[in-house]
């Protein structure tokens, strides 16, 4: 396939302002943003972009899960597109780079096209896949993963936030609930843009992280239950503390993951304890465990070793326990061919790089189960993600969508 010069750039100063310019809706309070999935402030942005899209001449699609698909047109129409792109929705304390990095370079992609009159015989189609992030309805990758044939429709419109909305009535409320059937489309390739979202390309000064892998991820949601009394005047052989069984498996989970290192990973992140006073015993706690590796074997043996450590913890402690998986999804190995158009496109331009696995989920890792994909990353400033502290510099930014564009065009095919 051909591919463009080693001369082409992306325009470094259009996609830095284009994310500053995207910032400013659903501004956080310490520098990031909050502009969580199908809020008004999600909807804002949706409009920003889509605006953006016009004045490059594309056209938009939008699906019954409110993903936005704007098309630049090959030379012959008949053909799959390459899509490229990620996703505009926030964490509600998250940073002005995660996701938005990926659509807006993937948006920069087809303007620099524009601007240097360059056409591709595989239309361009870049994508804003809606909650991504499942801060407010679970699970992420929700659209993404209706798209792959995982997830049910129906099903995750009827999941709930917080205060009681439904994912699918907040949608429509925003006005981006599209008519188009979710997964009709054709892939011919998908490219996902993403800040590394740990330290290791920063720690290592290597500008392009090529990413082979997607670890598998499991969230177990467990409830344990003793019972409520009396810290001062409950004997200590006498209690059946819930907190005290949390505390431990979170131990337990810590102890695990660091039996497979260096790619395995496990915490406790959501706790919540009841009755939450300073001088009654936990009779209950909810928490959820996250664990993580490339490997499948890896996450089944930790999943089997955590869920037998619980028994063993809870039957000491006289306490109940209930487990339930509330997230899942397999390892990603991404496609060869994909990964070596961005390897060879960061050669071509003379960036450093390196294979990395992503250890965090993106809509790539739901897209490669139909569709031949890979992934672009760039450093971070000391792999801080999910912060509003989340910084990058303009120059990594600039390299990874370099990358992403050389990528992009090979795969789309150059018309001479």
């Amino acid at each position: 396939m051909a591919a463009p010069g080693e001369n082409l750039r992306i325009n470094s100063d259009r996609l830095w302002d284009s994310i500053m310019e995207m910032a400013k809706i659903g501004p956080g309070i310490a520098g990031g943003n909050n502009r969580q999935t199908v809020t008004d402030e999600d909807g804002e942005g949706r409009h920003l972009f889509k605006r953006w899209c016009d004045v490059a001449g594309l056209e938009m699609g939008v699906d019954e899960m409110g993903t936005m698909f704007a098309r630049r047109e090959g030379t012959d129409p008949s053909l799959p597109p390459v899509y490229v792109g990620s996703h505009l929705d926030t964490q509600p304390t998250g940073g002005k780079y995660d996701g938005v990095l990926g659509v807006l370079g993937g948006l920069e992609v087809v303007r620099s096209l524009n601007d240097l009159g360059i056409k591709t015989k595989h239309p361009i189609v870049v994508t804003n896949w809606t909650n991504e992030e499942g801060a407010r309805f679970a699970p992420a990758m929700m659209a993404s993963g209706v798209f792959a044939g995982v997830l049910d429709q129906a099903d995750v419109y009827e999941h709930v936030d917080k205060d009681g909305k439904k994912f699918g009535e907040e949608l429509e409320r925003i006005g981006w609930k599209g008519t188009e059937k979710v997964g009709a489309r054709q892939i011919h390739a998908f490219f996902e843009l993403h800040i590394e979202q740990g330290p290791i390309l920063e720690d290592e000064g290597i500008d392009i992280g090529v990413v082979t892998h997607g670890q598998g991820l499991k969230w177990l949601q467990v409830t344990l239950t003793g019972k409520e009394a009396h810290t001062g005047s409950t004997p200590m052989p006498k209690r059946r503390n819930a907190g005290l069984g949390m505390a431990r498996v979170i131990e337990l989970v810590h102890e695990i993951a660091m039996d497979y290192q260096p790619d395995a990973v496990g915490a406790v992140g959501h706790m919540e304890v009841y009755p939450n006073s300073r001088n009654i015993i936990a009779g209950r706690t909810v928490f959820t465990i996250d664990i993580r590796s490339p490997e499948k074997e890896v996450l089944d043996a930790m999943d089997g070793r955590i869920r037998e450590g619980i028994d063993t913890i809870c039957e000491a402690l006289d306490i109940q326990y209930k487990i339930e998986q509330v997230g899942h999804f397999d390892p990603v190995t991404f496609d060869k061919g994909c990964v070596k158009a961005i390897r060879d496109a960061a050669e071509r331009l003379g960036y450093t790089h390196r294979n990395i696995v992503s250890g965090a989920g993106h809509d790539a890792c739901w897209i490669s189960r139909v569709a031949p994909t890979a992934m672009v990353m760039c450093p971070c400033v000391d792999g801080l993600s999910h912060n509003e502290a989340e910084e990058i510099s303009k120059e990594w930014a600039s390299a990874g969508a370099d990358v992403l564009f050389h990528a992009v065009v090979e795969t789309a095919v150059i018309v001479e």
